[in-house]
């Protein structure tokens, strides 16, 4: 079929089949506006159909600052299963306390997070940042002498923890030589100050004099060989 072009023709404009199909789509709609197109940048992860039940750890956060503790939840799910691409992965969480002064942030904390589990992609970013949350009222130390600068702290201390035990976050261990190194500093450290030790109601493994290491929160960096060494994480300010 020819078309006659009885004009002069002044200009010209390619147009895309991407172009066409939007303006045919313009055109259609009854308002003419053109409906947004919602692009994941992940694919999303949904409950496996016929799955009532999952798989989940629990977790106790007792703090000094309440009278309460608090109980964690992560389900789970299983993707892939029976393949070499198997993969577990957090499906939902779930805070309970009888503190209800918490219950408004618990209830919103616990939705959104149960949304970015659900959205796929990398979910490991989350227990940084959380514990990078801190309480102006100040923090507390748990036992075995870690330093919590806040609540929060401690529920994305208790994610990473469970992060790591199904194999999305790698824990970082010390050598065995590191290890040994560390427990023979520590000996002598306490060996020093048993007396100190012995008059205090600390209930940590570390000896009194220690300090808090800027890396691991731990109040475990002990001066041996005129050189600042935690004793929990072997973070050295001599290398």
């Amino acid at each position: 079929m020819s078309i006659k072009i009885a004009t002069k023709i002044v200009g010209y404009e390619v147009v895309k089949e991407e172009e066409t199909a939007a303006r045919e789509e313009a055109a259609n709609d009854g308002q003419g506006r053109q409906k947004a197109k919602i692009i994941r940048m992940t694919e999303r992860v949904l409950r496996p159909e016929g799955m009532e039940a999952l798989e989940g750890s629990t977790y106790k956060i007792k703090t000094p600052l309440d009278d309460h503790a608090m109980y964690v939840t992560i389900n789970d799910i299983i993707l892939n299963q029976g393949t070499e691409h198997e993969q577990r992965r957090p499906f939902e969480i779930f805070i309970n306390s009888k503190n209800m002064d918490h219950f408004q942030w618990i209830v919103a904390l616990t939705r959104l997070m149960s949304a970015v589990f659900r959205k796929g992609g990398d979910v490991t970013f989350l227990a940084e940042e959380l514990q990078a949350v801190f309480d102006p009222r100040g923090g507390y130390f748990k036992p075995g002498g870690k330093f919590m600068p806040s609540i929060i702290a401690d529920i994305g201390a208790v994610i990473e923890h469970h992060l790591q035990k199904i194999g999305l976050m790698e824990k970082e261990e010390l050598s065995q030589q590191q290890q040994l190194i560390l427990d023979q500093k520590r000996a002598e450290a306490v060996a020093s100050d048993v007396k100190r030790n012995a008059e205090s109601d600390s209930d940590s493994s570390y000896p009194t004099s220690a300090t808090l290491c800027n890396k691991c929160h731990t109040k475990a960096v002990i001066i041996m060989d005129n050189c600042a060494t935690c004793l929990s994480c072997g973070y050295s300010k001599c290398g």
